[in-house]
């Protein structure tokens, strides 16, 4: 079977498995999801929700963003890791967006990745999300790690993963295959203790099957 092939089924499967796939990130306009987005990076989706409940309450503005000093951002996203770095590319990516974009969050994937705190991950997820717009696959932890696993890639470098996945992931589910992955690491392919006995993609991931096998062998 290709790979290509491998991946449709792949698809099929998990859209029956968790049907149109959301974001796991609340939010109600695009600069909230912009800074969900930038909050998220090593760190999961649960933790930042918990922390932008609070912060939106405060500050969901670029204007307000502006305005608040900058150890009072800190101290609202402390939580989520690496604040010093996110509250200041927070900062300097709120005052490009009122500088060049009327505080507006852009669509161009080439205006996105300029912003400070933004690569191309993030501006795969914002595209995806607010316009139904992509240029390629968005690679996560749960994406990367997957996509090894089953057998669709062999690589660690998140961009070559994305061409490579480019490749054989039918574009108009360019999107939707990254949030499968995604849910399928949380549900069932977990980073330290993998369920493949009941991992529905088993018999089409060459670790489950490798998994599989030691099991009957050991039966």
């Amino acid at each position: 079977m290709t790979k290509a092939g491998k991946t449709k089924k792949i698809i099929k499967i998990l859209n029956s498995k968790f049907g149109k796939p959301n974001c796991a990130l609340n939010y109600k306009t695009d600069f909230e999801l912009l800074v969900s987005v930038i909050l998220s990076a090593q760190c999961t989706d649960v933790r930042v929700n918990m922390v932008t409940e609070k912060m939106f309450k405060v500050v969901n503005t670029p204007e307000q963003i502006m305005e608040l000093p900058i150890k009072d951002l800190e101290n609202l996203i402390r939580s989520t890791g690496f604040f010093r770095n996110k509250a200041k590319n927070i900062k300097m990516c709120s005052r490009e967006l009122l500088e060049k974009y009327g505080g507006e969050v852009p669509s161009k994937m080439e205006e996105l990745v300029a912003l400070p705190g933004v690569g191309r991950k993030t501006a795969n997820v914002v595209r995806g999300e607010i316009w139904g717009l992509s240029d390629g696959v968005t690679v996560d932890t749960h994406v990367k790690r997957l996509s090894n696993l089953i057998g669709l890639v062999r690589e660690d470098n998140v961009e070559k993963i994305e061409r490579e996945l480019m490749k054989i992931v039918p574009k108009e589910m360019w999107i939707d295959f990254s949030h499968y992955l995604i849910l399928q690491g949380r549900d069932v392919c977990i980073a330290r203790r993998p369920k493949c006995g009941i991992c529905e993609i088993n018999h089409l991931c060459n670790h489950g099957r490798k998994i599989m096998r030691e099991r009957v062998k050991e039966s």
